[in-house]
C-alpha cells in the first residue's frame, strides 16, 4: 500500500480522489486551508491519516505546511491538487504557481508527483515578465501552463522520480460548477491511478493525461530554455533554491 499526500483536498475531486484511495487501504494526508475546513472535512471523511493545515497563498503558511509534512516522514506520492479560478491574478498565481513549486522543493522527494492541471493551459501564456512586475495579469489558464513547466522540469531533474500532470477534466465540483459537462469520477481517477498504478502505462514521466490517456499538450511545455528561466524567477521570488 502507498503513503500520498493531496493538497487542496477538503473538497471536489481533491477529496474524492482520497475517498478511493483510502478505500483502497492507502494511507491518505490531507490538506485544508485552515482550521474551519479541516473541521469540515473531518465530518465528511474517515480513515485519513491526518489532516494538515496552510493558506497557500501565504508563502510562510506554505513553508510551515511542507515541514509538517516531513515531520511525517515520507510518502510515496504527493498529488498537487489545489487550485484556485474565480479570484485575483495575484492570488492565482501565489496558489496554483508558487505553492507547488515550495512544496516541490521542500518536502522530502516522493517517488511519484502528480500535478493536476487543466485544458485551459492550452490557451494560457508564459508571461514570465510578469512574475515580478505585475503578477496581477496572470490568469488561471497562464497558472496551468506554468504547473506544467515545473512538472517538466522536475522531470529532467528527478529521473528516479515519476513527474506527471494530468487534466482531470471540466467537473461538476464547486469550481467546476453544476453545469461541467465531463464526467466527475474519471477526474479523480486518473490521480489515484498515477499515484498508486504499477501499470507501465502509470509508471513514466513527462507525460500529461487525461482520462488516463496522453493528451495534446501546449507546444511551449516543452520549452527547456523556459523551463530554466521559470525555475530561476521561482527561486528569486520565494528564496527557496530547487534541490539538486
Amino acid at each position: 500500500m502507498a503513503r500520498i499526500f493531496i493538497t487542496g483536498s477538503s473538497d471536489g475531486i481533491g477529496l474524492l480522489a482520497a475517498e478511493v484511495l483510502i478505500s483502497q487501504g492507502h494511507q491518505v494526508v490531507l490538506h485544508a486551508r485552515n482550521e474551519k475546513r479541516k473541521d469540515d472535512t473531518l465530518q465528511r471523511i474517515k480513515g485519513a491519516e491526518a489532516i494538515l493545515t496552510g493558506d497557500l497563498s501565504n508563502m510562510d503558511e506554505t513553508i510551515s505546511l511542507a515541514q509538517e509534512v516531513n515531520k511525517l516522514g515520507s510518502f510515496d506520492a504527493i498529488i498537487h491538487n489545489a487550485g484556485v479560478y474565480d479570484t485575483s491574478g495575484e492570488q492565482i498565481f501565489k496558489v496554483n504557481v508558487l505553492a507547488p513549486y515550495i512544496l516541490t522543493c521542500l518536502i522530502q522527494k516522493p517517488k511519484r508527483l502528480i500535478y493536476v492541471s487543466s485544458s485551459m493551459h492550452l490557451g494560457g501564456k508564459p508571461k514570465l515578465d510578469c512574475f515580478k512586475t505585475n503578477p496581477e495579469r496572470i490568469n488561471y489558464s497562464d497558472s496551468k501552463l506554468h504547473l506544467l513547466l515545473l512538472c517538466k522540469f522536475v522531470t529532467r531533474q528527478w529521473p528516479d522520480v515519476y513527474s506527471n500532470g494530468l487534466n482531470p477534466g471540466w467537473v461538476p465540483t464547486k469550481m467546476g460548477g453544476s453545469s461541467a459537462t465531463d464526467d466527475l469520477q474519471k477526474g479523480y481517477e486518473t490521480q489515484v491511478w498515477l499515484a498508486t498504478n504499477n501499470d507501465d502505462k502509470a509508471k513514466v514521466s513527462g507525460q500529461y493525461f487525461f482520462h488516463q490517456k496522453k493528451a495534446r499538450i501546449h507546444p511551449d511545455i516543452d520549452n527547456t530554455s523556459l523551463q530554466e528561466e521559470f525555475i530561476s524567477l521561482c527561486e528569486e521570488i520565494t528564496r527557496i533554491s530547487f534541490p539538486e
